[in-house]
């Protein structure tokens, strides 16, 4: 380089001396310009900063006109420095003013040069704004020149960052990296939240930039790297993830990117700059992120997540942190931003202190949207970059009525919303009111409104809600919060609470439902290819027996004196069934023989989730005493469509003549057999939906807590003769015909009903 101060490492150290002066933000950015133009031996160097207008103002220059500083504005598609931040690349020319992108602004002097070397300032990806060099002579600024601007660019990211800059800005024109950014997303869990940001996996914070000393830093990052192989190399070795498959071809290309000696080079590059180790990792994985943002292949925008979660491995890594996050610290009205979630990871947090969930991936039938929903707290997924654009302790807004993220939301937006949260609780206070309204139509049909619940702190919601009993208690969710495995004594606490705030309502249990994407912590996770349609729930339990007889014994003994309610999910088979019953019969023979008090009544029932009972529902209905409707599976395995991944997840609609036709079929085979039948999926908690089931006959619904209050108030206006009339025409012509959900929503309309 032709540093005639000494390079790079030089003038990191002096920069991070100007840092330190007790200086104006001004005078601290003149005096970076100028130490910047004297190593590079340019005879300008510029400051652009981002606007939250979307322009680029000149804060700062050695060279051209001073008089331009702040006077200089111009479009981020406009001119070198425009094209530098939009594309978040640098550019490199030896004629700049015969560049088609060139643009001339007289006030700032620069039609002399021709020289120019652009590199866009980067953080987490986000362009900040562009660092400039020119020269009158026509040069190439070499590779190694290239890269000292991009490195100290990222002392400039961090002083854009830190707010230092607003000061100098006018009223609505500050640096963009505080700006309010409104963004859409897909809504998972209905609700509204204002709270400040906690980051899942918060970005590791870099205090130090500048290496003291290059080789020991070189040295850091080969220890981190080999550490970092190490461990993944022991991943794939393991015994639970041996076999063929697409998980082993998916963890393979993970670890190749470790390996990968384009990463690697580029890392050992930026150290030789004179940066940290951890400094290194985080300005190539920036430069990285911004470029792979800009792609639209879905493939490759996938693989920036692989980059994304080794480089927070590899800082933690140099660092000494732990890679898992601590839980316990929220803030009040914390709302958790993450790039994806299970359901456990969720339940982790502190419930009194969550109010909302923002998501880069993750569907509305996802499990983790279920927790959600289950945990009352508004939730919105599909939100692009959204760990990116946001800083832990930011201002942020969830509408999870919309899907709209507000980040440091305008005080006039925070107003607004505050107005609607008051608006919602007053909406609330009116469902309240019909709290102990029979739930009648208007034409005199008695409807039976039940609560999914999971937790303990969930039963208070009984009460709140006046819900008829418990349709579905999800008893996995107890296994998933716990750091060991519950023991019966756990568990027979835990559902005799239950059964006791229920009074004499009934409380229908569901056995463990894990597998697939609900993992618990203390047992061995087998790696399958199809989890969704793999080793969990029943199939599981019926296994390992030991697990599913000690929880129905918990369950038996916890309901001694009263009636209880037993479910299995997930049943294929009408044997599999019957093994399950006798599981339940033969502890009722153990609890018997030992003095142990046992249920007035037991009745045993089944989810119906797998599309091949539908087949096997005469044999079925003669053996259950109650079937329970999973619509959500249900729908999933019918359509063959992971509700899971947002890609086909919207593509079939639960409100379509095929899963409406099936919905009706096991409705009137229920009748048939003179056997109870509730439907306990997410279709029933939509007040369209509702109406939906209402018409089709079914008369038991098992509903989110706050889904009882719209849910109740729609079927207190229903004449569900005349739905009854409007839909089964629909279902009965040829699929695809009709979009019946309009039909829905017009004859609501007509009806006056709150869809």
């Amino acid at each position: 380089m032709r540093g005639a101060l000494g390079g790079p490492r030089v003038l990191l150290r002096r920069l991070r001396e100007v840092m330190a002066e007790p200086v104006s933000a001004q005078e601290r950015l003149d005096k970076v310009v100028v130490l910047i133009a004297a190593n590079m031996v340019a005879e300008v160097c510029s400051v652009y900063v981002l606007r939250v207008d979307g322009t680029l103002e000149l804060y700062a220059t050695e060279g051209l006109k001073a008089e331009a500083v702040h006077q200089t504005v111009l479009r981020s598609d406009e001119g070198l420095v425009g094209l530098v931040a939009s594309e978040a690349n640098p550019i490199n020319l030896s004629d700049a003013q015969n560049h088609p992108a060139f643009s001339f602004r007289p006030e700032t002097g620069e039609e002399i040069y021709n020289a120019f070397l652009g590199v866009p300032i980067l953080r987490a990806g986000n362009t900040l704004g562009v660092l400039v060099v020119q020269n009158r002579a026509r040069r190439t600024y070499s590779e190694e020149e290239e890269e000292a601007l991009q490195t100290t660019s990222m002392v400039l990211a961090e002083m854009i960052a830190s707010g230092e800059l607003s000061a100098l800005a006018r009223p609505g024109l500050e640096p963009a990296v505080r700006r309010t950014i409104a963004i859409k997303g897909t809504a998972l869990s209905e609700g509204i939240a204002l709270g400040h940001v906690v980051l899942h996996e918060p970005r590791v914070v870099i205090t130090n930039f500048i290496a003291e000393d290059v080789p020991k830093e070189v040295k850091r990052l080969e220890g981190a790297l080999e550490t970092l192989r190490t461990d993944l190399d022991t991943l794939l070795e393991r015994g639970d993830m041996g076999g063929d498959g697409e998980h082993r071809e998916v963890l393979d290309a993970y670890r190749m990117f470790a390996y990968d000696r384009g990463w690697v080079h580029r890392l050992e590059e930026a150290v030789r700059t004179g940066l940290t180790a951890e400094a290194a990792v985080e300005r190539v994985q920036s430069d990285t992120r911004a470029r792979m943002l800009r792609i639209t292949d879905p493939y490759l925008r996938d693989r920036l997540h692989d980059l994304d979660d080794l480089a927070n491995r590899l800082m933690h890594q140099l660092l000494g942190k732990d890679y898992v996050p601590p839980r316990e610290r929220l803030p009040d009205n914390a709302i958790v931003v993450a790039r994806t979630m299970g359901p456990a990871a969720l339940l982790e947090y502190d419930r009194k202190r969550l109010r909302g969930l923002i998501l880069e991936e993750g569907g509305p039938n996802s499990h983790v949207a279920i927790v959600a929903r289950a945990l009352g707290i508004a939730a919105i997924g599909e939100v692009e970059n959204a760990t990116g654009i946001v800083d832990s302790g930011d201002a942020i807004i969830v509408d999870g009525v919309t899907g709209d993220v507000h980040v440091r939301p305008l005080p006039d937006m925070e107003a607004a919303y505050v107005e609607r949260v008051k608006l919602r609780a007053r909406r609330q206070q009116q469902y309240a009111a019909l709290r102990d309204r029979p739930s009648v139509s208007k034409d005199g049909e008695r409807f039976t409104l039940l609560l999914n619940a999971g937790l303990a702190v969930d039963l208070p919601h009984i009460e709140e809600t006046g819900a008829a009993g418990i349709g579905l208690f999800r008893t996995e969710l107890q296994f998933m919060v716990a750091a060991t495995f519950p023991r019966t004594t756990e568990q027979y606490a835990l559902y005799r609470s239950v059964l006791d705030a229920a009074g004499n309502r009934p409380v229908t249990f569901r056995t463990l439902d894990i597998g697939g994407d609900k993992v618990l912590p203390y047992m061995r996770n087998v790696e399958e290819e199809n989890p969704a349609l793999g080793w969990r729930a029943i199939r599981l339990g019926l296994d390992r027996p030991g697990l599913l007889r000690s929880q129905i014994r918990a369950m038996l003994r916890a309901a001694g004196g009263r009636e209880l309610k037993v479910m299995f999910p997930m049943v294929a088979t009408v044997e599999e069934f019957d093994q399950g019953k006798d599981f339940v019969e033969r502890e009722l023979t153990h609890l018997r023989r030992h003095g142990h008090k046992l249920p007035d009544r037991v009745e045993v029932g089944t989810m119906l989730e797998v599309p091949s009972l539908l087949f096997q529902l005469d044999e079925l209905l003669s053996r259950v005493d109650f079937l329970s409707v999973g619509s959500n599976d249900l729908t999933q395995f019918f359509y063959a469509a992971d509700r899971g991944n947002m890609r086909v997840s919207e593509r079939f609609d639960p409100l379509s003549a095929p899963v409406l036709r099936v919905l009706k079929l096991i409705i009137d085979k229920c009748r048939e057999h003179d056997t109870p039948v509730t439907l306990c999926g997410e279709l029933g908690s939509k007040p369209l939906g509702a109406l939906a089931l209402a018409a089709l006959g079914y008369r038991s619904l098992s509903v989110t807590p706050s889904a009882i209050g719209p849910v109740k108030a729609m079927l207190l206006d229903l004449d569900c003769a005349k739905a009854r009339a409007m839909i089964t025409p629909l279902i009965e012509k040829p699929a695809g015909s009709v979009g019946i959900r309009d039909a829905l929503i017009a004859f609501a309309a007509a009806e006056g009903l709150q869809v």
